[in-house]
């Protein structure tokens, strides 16, 4: 059956009127949905975005839901008809859901997450902001829109949700379709054994780094030694945070992952320095490099992926900052020591999708959040993400894309988890980094589309 392309308004849902991009007509939702479903008593607002071809605003077209990488971040903005979504379009009507917390669903930044008076209070409405509430929001939006079980797709952290929701609500699903998005499964806290992982890969994209832009090794010693030798350890930068040796290496974050990262962080390191416009002027990092590198950053616009990102892997344990303690280890606090590094004439590793506590200290926009990010890696009592036993009997048809280079989903990690989830369909490639639903976004959704139907992937 068909799902019906307009829902009856209620005080617990609102629907804004059709307009447009180019070859594409969208609509806005508002839904008023429980913060805690165990209690219902407070409600937030939840925004989703409508997109269909144009002219198919009134066809009977089965619904897809979208679910974004994060955690935090907000859905797609649609300028054109392009990508995954053009494909999609021709034979879905897509929701672009703004997960609870970011984009126009009641959004937590640092300035609306200053409203409680005391990081007690803001950790306990953190809480509420896991995957396990997403996926009660996307069966709740559902049911208002009266649509039958339908199709989603989830990149990255976006597949997490949809692997917590084939876990509980599977009932609510036609297909799944996962994009570097199979998460580790396993009870208590897994975020060491993603982490050590983690750090792994991440050696080998700094390695390929460096083999591939060897200049930028002294680019970089010189950058370090600069830093180390200011007040401070480091230079301020605009937003008033401050740019240290081990806050350059977070550069790794998004220049060692995706496609196109390495060119990208290459050209950015050519601008690190001022031009010398005056003979005896001192030596200064540009103010270009340094606004280039709180823009790749994002912690200013999305906190929640600094103050949530490890508590993604717990289910009745604490993280207890999982990534600091992996790194400092003795095979890594070594090889990721900056100052070692310059000292031995080695390459200055970057480092990868980590969040460590210094960061709450040195990135402006964190620091009113430090107490709050230090109580939730102490919480213990997270609830399950996942089920193992829900998965190992699944019945809803599964297709994954996953990327044998993955820095940000670990390939074997990725692989046991595909093995406990019956009847999954596997694409293993490394035709395309993490970032290939972004890259190359209708030719992987074709791939999906086609295992669904049992077609192999067009190698």
């Amino acid at each position: 059956m068909a799902s019906s392309p307009a829902a009856p308004v209620s005080d617990l849902h609102t629907i804004g009127e059709w307009y447009s991009v180019p070859d594409l007509r969208l609509r806005d939702h508002r839904f008023r949905v429980p913060l805690d479903y165990s209690a219902r008593e407070t409600t937030i607002s939840v925004f989703a975005r409508e997109v269909v071809g144009v002219g198919k605003e009134e066809h009977a077209l089965p619904y897809l839901l979208f679910l974004q990488g994060g955690p935090g971040f907000e859905s797609p903005r649609p300028a054109e008809a392009s990508g995954w979504i053009k494909k999609a379009c021709e034979g879905y009507r897509v929701i672009l859901l703004d997960q609870r917390g970011t984009g126009l669903s009641t959004p937590l930044t640092v300035s609306s997450l200053s409203q409680f008076d005391t990081p007690k209070k803001t950790v306990e409405y953190l809480k509420n902001f896991r995957a396990d509430n997403i996926v009660r929001d996307a069966e709740f939006i559902r049911e208002c829109l009266d649509a039958w079980p339908w199709t989603v797709l989830g990149q990255s952290y976006g597949g997490f949700c949809a692997v917590t929701y084939l876990s509980f609500f599977p009932q609510g699903l036609k297909h799944v379709l996962l994009t570097g998005g199979l998460p580790p499964i396993g009870r208590g806290c897994t975020a060491d054994s993603v982490y050590r992982a983690c750090f792994e890969q991440v050696v080998s994209q700094n390695e390929k780094y460096y083999k591939r832009f060897p200049q930028d090794i002294e680019v970089v010693h010189e950058l370090v030694k600069y830093l180390s030798e200011s007040e401070g350890g480091g230079v301020p930068l605009p937003s008033g945070g401050i740019l240290s040796p081990k806050g350059l290496q977070c550069l790794g974050l998004v220049g060692l992952g995706s496609g196109g990262g390495f060119e990208r962080l290459h050209f950015m390191l050519e601008r690190i320095w001022d031009p010398i416009l005056v003979p005896g002027a001192k030596k200064k990092i540009s103010y270009s490099f340094l606004k280039a590198f709180e823009s790749w950053m994002e912690f200013d616009s999305n906190p929640l992926y600094a103050v949530l990102h490890e508590s993604i892997y717990c289910q009745g344990a604490s993280s207890k900052w999982s990534a600091h303690k992996v790194r400092s280890e003795p095979q890594y606090e070594s090889l990721f020591d900056p100052f070692r590094a310059v000292k031995e004439n080695r390459p200055v590793y970057f480092t990868g999708e980590m969040i460590f506590p210094w960061m709450f200290d040195e990135i402006s926009a964190l620091r009113p959040l430090k107490e709050v990010a230090h109580m939730l890696s102490e919480v213990e009592e997270w609830p399950p993400l996942y089920d193992i036993n829900a998965l190992n009997n699944n019945q809803v048809p599964v297709a994954a894309a996953v990327y044998y280079e993955d820095m940000y989903v670990n390939f074997k990690l990725a692989m046991e988890t595909a093995s406990k989830i019956a009847g999954i369909r596997l694409w293993v490639t490394n035709e395309y980094m993490h970032s290939g639903l972004r890259d190359s976004g209708s030719h992987v959704f074709d791939q999906l589309m086609s295992m669904l139907h049992g077609r192999k992937p067009q190698i």
